[in-house]
């Protein structure tokens, strides 16, 4: 691939062409400059100086963590801890900083430790413990992740602002996430090629016995080998929560994967022995444009993954084929004319330039005279949230808008990049429903910098400045579901409340309302409260948790109809009869349930009437029309007795 080093075994004429020759042993660098180009001329938007430097800040906080599973991989090893042990430095870094008012230059220190600590514990596990590296990593992964939520006590926490700096920009252009991306990269690839440490991981990677009877001390090589990678998630976890100014204890979830992927996309072998830092950083890079390119030819996030699997696929096939052509890889520092691989890049690099000059032509003058907007949903495997984007996309093709929708998927770093995609694209406005209301801030206060308006629908944004806020009143919902709940009761029993997802406007407004409400009702007693996330699968869980601790509970208050729906399903017979279920969210399947009587009530709110508003507001706030700071959008409990004639 792109990053070996190769030496054919078929020097004569009978090898294979020169040019098959140079795309084999530079698969990933090939692959970088078919995309650029291809994206260049798919999109008008992907080529421009804003937009390239959000590419490098998407892919810095997964080029960092791969380059400290590219040491692993090196050394024949896996590690599927990074992203949790990412999230846990970060964790530790805000928590002693901001809550027991640790020095910040000690909290770094101590954040950086604690992912030094993570490799090392890995590292024991598997050199001394004999765990597969997989079964010791996959530990990690839960016990990190854990500590995280333990720490958090599964909210984010905010990040210190002398800290927070590392995801600003200097100058007012160059992104501190790239430099740091650039530095970590350099650091890799001097350990790879010029340390003995370096050495050692090709060795153990090439052949672990053979490297022990030359007198490696492979044990304690390797656990130098994971504790760099404990170190570099750790950088990663700081990078991350720095841009999104707050400590996420579910941050860099499944980053593990792209990690891995893109040290194997830029030419490393899972079987060890092979893998340079440039390659990685392709790898990376090569994931970067994917995700940027789909997202501004509004490509769905769900087909996003098919297309980075098929990626992944190629990348390992190209590496088969490459090794049946005849090419055998050699280790960083070990040969390999470096001057030919510069040469290589430069051309490359020229090469790329000029391609991409001239499908820049394709664009020019094609400017479309509608209104863009462009609509960052928190998540869309939740019917809330597929009636918002159903009314926001009815009002924009009624008002002829040109409507992007993107997929969050629940990860608030994905959707820092949906919005700095849109930012860098000139959008007209922005409707964003935010995966965590902190999170999103950075995001915003650069669209606002850009001059362009933002709408927060159903969840506000906290520290940043929108437009409008386009939601449900969701404190009185939730005194609604409150009273509605006592009233059944006869104002008497036993009840738990299931939570929405914590640092969200309408987790922390609806649990607001629970609470004033039951203040009216002294025989009500809250047995338990428990974050469910929004999820049904979690409610599920949670809820037949808590039975096995509350199996008298007459009375469940859910801060949405799914995971309403999850109760109901632990609850079976009881749901309906001896235990009544109050929903929130007045979705199509809590409907269903209200008309069917297993879910008592639901505050029904209406999603696509928010989403219709939001996409009305922009369009206002781009005529620079006067509009409310908040716009309310009522609520109405629906019981069996009503629910006939709620249209939502």
């Amino acid at each position: 691939m792109a990053t070996d080093t190769l030496k054919s075994k078929n020097t004569g004429a009978g090898g294979v062409s020169g040019v098959r020759r140079l795309l084999l042993d530079n698969g990933a660098l090939t692959a970088l400059i078919v995309l650029v180009i291809a994206m260049s001329a798919l999109s008008g938007d992907f080529l421009t100086t804003d937009n390239l430097l959000n590419v490098g800040v998407q892919a810095a906080v997964t080029a960092v963590l791969a380059f400290g599973a590219t040491f692993v991989i090196v050394a024949a090893g896996i590690d599927l801890s990074v992203g949790s042990v990412a999230a846990l430095s970060a964790t530790v870094l805000a928590w002693s900083a901001t809550s027991h008012g640790v020095p910040v230059f000690l909290a770094v220190v101590l954040a950086v430790a604690t992912g030094i600590a993570a490799g090392l514990v890995n590292g024991f596990l598997i050199a001394y413990g004999k765990l597969p590296p997989f079964i010791a990593t996959l530990a990690m992964l839960s016990v990190a992740r854990g500590l995280a939520l333990v720490i958090s006590a599964g909210s984010p926490i905010a990040f210190p602002g002398s800290v927070s700096h590392l995801g600003d920009t200097l100058g007012g252009w160059l992104p501190v996430p790239v430099l740091v991306m650039v530095l970590m990269g350099l650091v890799a690839a001097f350990v790879l090629g010029r340390t003995y440490i370096g050495r050692s991981m090709y060795a153990i990677g090439g052949n672990e016995e053979a490297a022990r009877l030359s007198g490696l001390r492979v044990n304690k090589q390797k656990l130098a080998i994971y504790a760099l990678s404990g170190l570099f998630a750790a950088v990663a976890g700081i990078v991350l929560a720095a841009r999104l100014s707050s400590a996420q204890p579910q941050a860099a979830n499944g980053y593990e994967l792209d990690a891995i992927a893109a040290v194997v996309i830029g030419g490393a072998s899972l079987a060890g022995g092979t893998g340079k830092a440039s390659g990685t950083l392709i790898g990376a890079l090569i994931l970067a444009v994917l995700r940027n390119g789909l997202n501004l030819l509004n490509v769905s996030a769900f087909w996003q993954q098919v297309v980075i699997g098929v990626v992944i696929a190629l990348a390992v096939l190209l590496d088969t084929v490459r090794r049946k052509a005849g090419a055998t890889p050699v280790a960083a520092g070990t040969g390999g004319n470096k001057g030919k691989q510069a040469g290589t890049y430069a051309l490359a690099a020229v090469v790329t330039v000029a391609l991409v000059a001239a499908t820049s032509l394709l664009h020019t003058g094609s400017s479309s005279g509608s209104t863009r907007v462009g609509l960052s949903l928190s998540t869309l495997n939740n019917p809330f949230f597929v009636q918002i984007r159903a009314g926001a996309q009815a009002e924009a093709k009624k008002q002829g808008v040109d409507l992007t929708v993107t997929d969050a998927q629940n990860d608030a770093s994905q959707q820092a990049n949906q919005l700095q995609n849109f930012t860098s694209s000139g959008l007209g406005a922005i409707i964003v429903n935010p995966v965590d209301s902190d999170a999103a801030s950075n995001s915003v206060k650069s669209a606002d910098k850009a001059g362009i308006p933002v709408i927060a629908v159903d969840r506000g944004v906290n520290n940043a400045q929108t437009a409008t806020l386009v939601a449900s009143d969701n404190v009185t919902g939730g005194e609604l579901a409150a009273k509605t709940i006592a009233e059944k009761l006869g104002g008497q029993g036993k009840i738990v409340i299931l939570q929405g997802q914590a640092g969200t406007s309408a987790a922390r407004e609806r649990a607001q309302g629970f609470a004033n409400g039951l203040k009216a009702y002294p025989g009500i007693q809250v047995v338990a409260q428990q974050p469910a996330d929004f999820d049904r699968t979690k409610g599920l869980d949670v809820m037949s948790n808590l039975l096995q601790a509350h199996p008298d509970v007459q009375g469940v208050i859910a801060a949405n109809d799914e995971m309403a729906l999850g109760a109901i399903k632990a609850l079976g017979s009881k749901a309906g009869s001896s235990v009544s279920v109050i929903g929130f969210d007045g979705t199509p399947d809590g409907l269903a349930a209200v008309k069917n009587g297993t879910l008592y009530a639901s505050v029904a709110q209406q999603p696509s009437q928010l989403g219709k508003i939001a996409v009305d507001n922009a369009l206002k706030a781009v005529k620079d029309q006067k509009i409310p700071s908040a716009i309310k959008v009522p609520v109405k409990v629906v019981t069996k007795d009503n629910v006939a004639g709620f249209t939502g």
